[in-house]
């Protein structure tokens, strides 16, 4: 039964994958998650314990083996209009410009040609690419590429934007800049959000929910709300309340990386 309120419900999701040699090997065990329409979910643990794997099911681009996902009380089994996906890689055609970039759906028939352009300039506005719609990808630094991948997602107007590690490849200042305008742009369209990231303060900083994984198999092992004010500063991350969350997550980890 889906609780009250929940938007997203998964419910004892499993996943399987076969090795070459046939041998099965369990990645997630028995998942259990509730969400909220509106709210924003970070995804944190060690390498290996199927954050990937989980977010790719909720997207419908990965089968699971057993257990139940769904949202808004619709079961997912294949990829949706209603759910847009950022990777960690923005993964934009080098020969089309930004604004082609964005609108590529549209050429695929998939949406009103007009109303997706015009979404686009007005995404591509809040995200500080205005004036680069006729730039190339090549011509772009690694975070404004992102804000095109960023946009793609959002320019359909999906109900849940899913975004597995798309900040992990920038440096740090950069990466604090987007979390500050992805933030600003979640509030103002209020989205449903699940963010995987391997960054505890990246997680803390953009979450109302901090959900821990842990690995071998993969599995919940704690659900933190995240109780700060916004709109969130970078100041926040100095602030004894801000650490008293991050330590919460972080007493999941030994130096090993794994979680207790």
């Amino acid at each position: 039964m889906k609780p009250d309120g929940a938007y997203i419900h998964i419910d004892r999701a499993s996943k399987k994958f076969a090795t070459r040699s046939g041998e099965q090997v369990l990645a997630l065990s028995e998942v259990n998650l509730s969400i909220d329409k509106g709210k924003f979910i970070t995804l944190v643990g060690p390498s290996g314990c199927g954050k990937s794997t989980l977010l790719r099911i909720i997207g419908g681009l990965l089968s699971r083996s057993s257990g139940r996902v769904s949202i808004g009380g619709e079961e997912i089994d294949a990829p949706t209009d209603g759910v847009g996906m950022v990777f960690q890689s923005p993964v934009l055609l080098p020969w089309r410009t930004v604004l082609d970039n964005v609108t590529i759906a549209a050429d695929l028939g998939r949406a009103n040609r007009d109303l997706v352009n015009e979404r686009a300039l007005r995404f591509l506005k809040m995200v500080g690419l205005s004036g680069f719609e006729n730039k190339y990808p090549g011509e772009l630094s690694g975070g404004m590429q992102q804000r095109v991948g960023i946009t793609r997602a959002l320019v359909h107007d999906p109900d849940v934007l899913l975004m597995d590690e798309p900040f992990a490849a920038l440096d740090a200042l950069t990466r604090d800049r987007l979390q500050v305008e992805l933030q600003a742009l979640w509030m103002a369209s209020q989205k449903t959000v699940i963010f995987v990231t391997h960054s505890i303060q990246e997680a803390v900083f953009l979450a109302d929910r901090v959900v821990v994984l842990a690995p071998r198999p993969g599995r919940v092992v704690d659900d933190i709300a995240i109780d700060l004010p916004r709109p969130r500063t970078l100041e926040m991350v100095n602030s004894k309340v801000f650490g008293d969350y991050s330590n919460a997550v972080r007493r999941h980890f030994d130096a090993e990386e794994t979680v207790q």
